[in-house]
């Protein structure tokens, strides 16, 4: 499905939701390649990190990257080396699993989506919510089952067959639990993404589905109205 396909089911006159919609579709949770961390420096409280990948000759200056599925900007590009770099701010340094990386570290990467592609994964915006921890990796016969931990006091949820971002990976909640989720990984996104480098303790960045966040978002507002 295309995503100007998928803008075409709103009514024209819905402005606002349109416009939502062409907001928070940034990025679609499919993996492009797998990049490496060659150098990290500090700059205030700033934090560079210099990136290789095959494509950095076809990025340029201001464009928007997930990274484990946190969206940053490109501020620098050596295509003689095939490096980028982009910089994180403090408040990212301490939200996201940024603050793990260390030099040698593959991150997940994604370009921003075309508009006139096609969308295979889910909306995911860039925006992490919260880290979640692995607790456990299962080899399933063939695919692997990974489960997770995470900290509810954020109000966050995840539902059976419902769509959940992990480093920046669309995903599918197989077990949900409150503060636990799992999904099941195929041969091939174990390959292409820093999955096979998961075990117990690994840090991960989250994103819930955007469109679960805001109906949750109107329920709880609803309540509090009905409560008074």
């Amino acid at each position: 499905m295309k995503i100007s396909s998928f803008f075409s089911f709103f009514p024209k006159n819905n402005v606002s939701l349109r416009r939502f919609c062409k907001i928070t579709t940034m990025f679609t949770g499919i993996v492009e390649k797998t990049g490496k961390i060659v150098k990290i420096e500090q700059e205030n409280s700033n934090f560079h990190f210099t990136i290789e990948v095959d494509f950095a000759d076809e990025l340029k200056i201001d464009q928007s990257m997930a990274h484990d599925g946190c969206c940053l900007t490109v501020v620098k590009v050596d295509k003689e080396h095939n490096q980028y770099v982009v910089t994180a701010m403090d408040e990212t340094m301490l939200k996201t699993n940024l603050r793990t990386w260390k030099v040698g570290y593959e991150v997940n990467l994604e370009r921003s989506m075309r508009m006139d592609g096609r969308f295979d994964g889910h909306i995911v915006q860039g925006h992490v919510d919260q880290t979640a921890t692995c607790e456990k990796v299962v080899d399933d016969n063939g695919s692997w089952r990974y489960y997770f931990t995470y900290d509810t006091k954020g109000g966050n949820i995840t539902v059976p067959k419902g769509s959940i971002s992990v480093n920046g990976v669309s995903l599918t909640v197989v077990d949900s639990e409150k503060g636990h989720f799992s999904v099941a990984i195929i041969p091939y996104t174990h390959k292409v993404t820093n999955f096979h480098n998961f075990q117990p303790g690994t840090v991960v960045n989250i994103e819930f589905d955007v469109f679960g966040k805001y109906v949750q978002r109107l329920l709880e507002e609803y309540l509090k109205d009905f409560k008074k």
